[in-house]
């Protein structure tokens, strides 16, 4: 049994929350245990640790007198720090009175003021650490394609398959294969293939090289379909294969590509291909923005589904290193596309429903476990990278906000005005009230 195998395919309202839940608990419990080890580890004592607010359904004590809870409404959770008078970290003005230097240290506020931002910014550093170990364990599963590519599987497909498996691509129509490696070359070359029902493959097959016919080798067929999605409001699954538009045939992912752009967000009547059987359906395209390569935003027709190759590469382990930096290389991505979102909303030059509430992520959630278990555990390295850049934002009563106080004080030698402060975190906090509403807004209004 593999550790995807044992989380359940959801797709109900039921399920949806659910999922929702487990990804944020997941997610919450590693930024709270950041803020505690390290606090810990910089000699500030935690009072409680808890998972979730409201009413407490489990708690234990351990041996340093750190309360472990869960509570009701499992929508976040919190560190109290000794020396603070509650989860938002106030200053609990009576237990910092004691004249005991030794037991002053051990409170939040009377720490040093770098043991202070170091357990603070910790939290944010572990939901990153978070989301680098996930595709880190996914790159190592799935191994990288072996080179040159080979046949390691083959997908169903309605058109003829004379490829097999253990066949080495060579060349497609005469022209030389560029390595899978270079990802530019590799899908420009797949993408100035004709697009015929059949090709012209060379391999070498048990030591010959023989040429075969086989489907065009990065067909209309989904591999993934995006949450919240046309394909996906009308119950397209994974595994079919798209084979006309409107009554003409189509071989190719990126034919396909073409028609959807080109319908300027007219009805398309699709003929699908499903484990044998012929199906019908009708869909919109919608609008999406999509981030470029020069960090700017493009409005395009999409219909929400990902294609892939007709045959499952056979793959070898990659290096530790080169799985290691291409999962930072991953998270980094996707701190910087989201943070570029973030500015064109801002300056209007994409739409603002691009911003989601909790109703959306929830049907996010439960949409990429509907998916299956990988689907789901990538969705959750990507939700904790955004929660963790989240976080760091300059906002009190963020993460990021208690870094700016703390930087203040480190530079002047003095802690920030405290009713300056009081004012800031009751303004920062109306700040995220209005955020959430307007996500909320845009979950129930938007398209």
């Amino acid at each position: 049994m593999t550790l995807y195998s044992i989380i359940p395919a959801f797709g109900d309202a039921l399920s949806t929350v659910i999922a929702f839940v487990i990804a944020l608990s997941i997610i919450v419990a590693i930024h709270e245990y950041g803020h505690y080890i390290v606090g810990r580890w910089s000699g500030i004592e935690a009072d409680v640790f808890s998972i979730g607010f409201g009413p407490v359904l489990f708690s234990r004590i351990d041996s340093r007198g750190t309360r472990w809870q869960i509570a009701a409404l499992p929508l976040g959770g919190y560190v109290k720090f000794r020396g603070d008078a509650d989860a938002a970290s106030s200053k609990d003005v009576q237990a910092l009175q004691t004249t005991d230097p030794v037991e002053l240290r051990k409170t939040m506020h009377g720490a040093p003021v770098g043991a202070r931002m170091a357990t603070v910014v910790a939290g944010p550093v572990f939901n990153f650490i978070l989301s680098i170990l996930i595709f880190f364990g996914v790159f190592m599963m799935q191994g990288v394609p072996s080179d040159p590519l080979t046949v390691g599987r083959l997908l169903p497909n309605p058109a003829p398959q004379g490829l097999q498996l253990g066949d080495e691509i060579l060349g497609i129509e005469g022209a030389s294969l560029p390595s899978f490696t270079d990802g530019v070359a590799f899908y420009g070359f797949l993408t100035d293939l004709p697009d015929k029902a059949s090709l012209t493959y060379e391999v070498r097959r048990a030591g010959m090289e023989i040429q075969v016919q086989g489907p065009h080798p990065y067909p209309a067929h989904i591999t993934q379909l995006a949450p919240q999605s046309a394909a996906y409001a009308i119950d397209m699954k994974v595994g079919d294969v798209i084979t006309a538009v409107d009554g003409m045939a189509v071989f190719s992912f990126n034919q396909l590509k073409r028609h959807v752009e080109n319908s300027n967000g007219k009805v398309l009547k699709l003929d699908v291909w499903r484990g044998g059987e012929q199906l019908q359906f009708s869909l919109t395209p919608r609008r999406v923005d999509e981030p470029g390569p020069d960090n700017t935003f493009a409005t395009q027709w999409r219909i929400g589904i990902v294609g892939g190759e007709v045959f499952e590469p056979a793959t070898q382990a990659p290096g530790i290193w080169q799985a290691f930096s291409a999962s930072v290389k991953r998270t980094l991505r996707i701190i910087e596309g989201s943070l570029s979102g973030m500015y064109h909303m801002i300056t209007g030059a994409i739409s603002s429903c691009n911003l989601s509430g909790p109703i959306g992520i929830a049907q996010v959630s439960g949409a990429m476990a509907s998916q299956g278990g990988q689907s789901f555990i990538i969705f959750i390295a990507v939700l904790s990278t955004a929660i963790g850049m989240l976080n760091l934002f300059p906002i009190p009563p963020l993460d990021g906000g208690q870094l700016l106080f703390f930087s203040y004080e480190a530079i002047t030698g003095r802690p920030a005005n405290e009713s300056l402060v009081r004012f800031l975190m009751m303004a920062g906090l109306a700040s995220i009230l209005a955020l959430m509403v307007f996500g909320v807004s845009n979950d129930l209004l938007c398209p």
